[in-house]
């Protein structure tokens, strides 16, 4: 059975706005599982507490700090706040971290920036290695959300993450962001989803609920799962309409 994760930055936003309010009515509204992006600026004992009390998983997070990992002065910040990252996931039991790639660095060359992130990937492997928690790299779409963004292309996320050739390391397969790029699932999957460690999902146009928009969700989802994919679903997405129904609704668009 498909499992869905709702991000409740932009989901359940009802009531007192908490986040632990947040997860309680996402488990009254039925998910077995959340997620959130950033851990620094939110009560985490509250958040714990939330999801004990639910039972509900957590499914991902962001790694901090969310700066350029292009930028090979960065390195050593980033992987300090990657171990903490990792202390954070195992405490609220998270088996996915979630790594922006950065912007486009003006004067860099592209062959440069790959090389830095791919070397800060491998360092990172280091810390991952052990401790349950992997992390996924995310291309993003620069035609609307991510202006100058390095990553677009999935091809080459899943290429870097080859040239990493660590199991700790793969990406965060958002459906949105590559079908914004004319991405065909099927085709920059092939072979490779075994280093998808978590799918996200929203409509075109407008990163609304699924069944808003014209993405084949339902289709591509089916793929991804007919292909061997055995992870969370991420309902990524800005709702146009608030409550559980809502969410029940997107639910069934994709076939779930």
């Amino acid at each position: 059975m498909r499992r869905y994760s709702a991000c409740i930055e932009w989901l359940f936003a009802e009531g007192d706005g908490s986040f632990a309010d947040r997860i309680r009515r996402a488990r009254a509204g039925g998910l077995t599982a959340v997620e959130f992006w950033r851990w620094s600026d939110k009560d985490l004992d509250a958040i714990e507490a939330a999801l004990d009390e639910t039972g509900l998983a957590l499914t991902s997070l962001v790694a901090e700090p969310m700066i350029a990992l292009t930028d090979a002065a960065n390195r050593q910040s980033w992987l300090k706040g990657l171990a903490e990252s990792v202390a954070v996931s195992r405490r609220l039991g998270a088996p996915v971290l979630i790594a922006q790639a950065g912007d486009d660095l003006p004067g860099v060359s592209r062959e440069e920036q790959r090389r830095a992130l791919t070397e800060t990937l491998k360092a990172g492997a280091d810390i991952l290695k052990g401790s349950g928690v992997r992390l996924g790299v995310e291309p993003l779409n620069i035609r609307i959300d991510h202006i100058g963004y390095f990553l677009d292309s999935t091809h080459e996320g899943l290429d870097i993450v080859s040239d990493v050739s660590r199991p700790e390391i793969g990406i965060v397969y958002d459906i949105y962001h590559s079908a914004v790029m004319d991405e065909r699932t099927e085709e920059v999957l092939d072979g490779r989803l075994d280093r998808v460690f978590h799918v996200h999902v929203a409509d075109h146009p407008g990163r609304n609920e699924p069944g808003s928009g014209g993405i084949d969700l339902a289709h591509r989802l089916n793929w991804i799962f007919a292909n061997g994919y055995d992870g969370a679903v991420g309902l990524e997405y800005r709702p146009s309409r608030p409550g559980a129904e809502a969410v029940e609704a997107a639910i069934a668009s994709l076939g779930g």
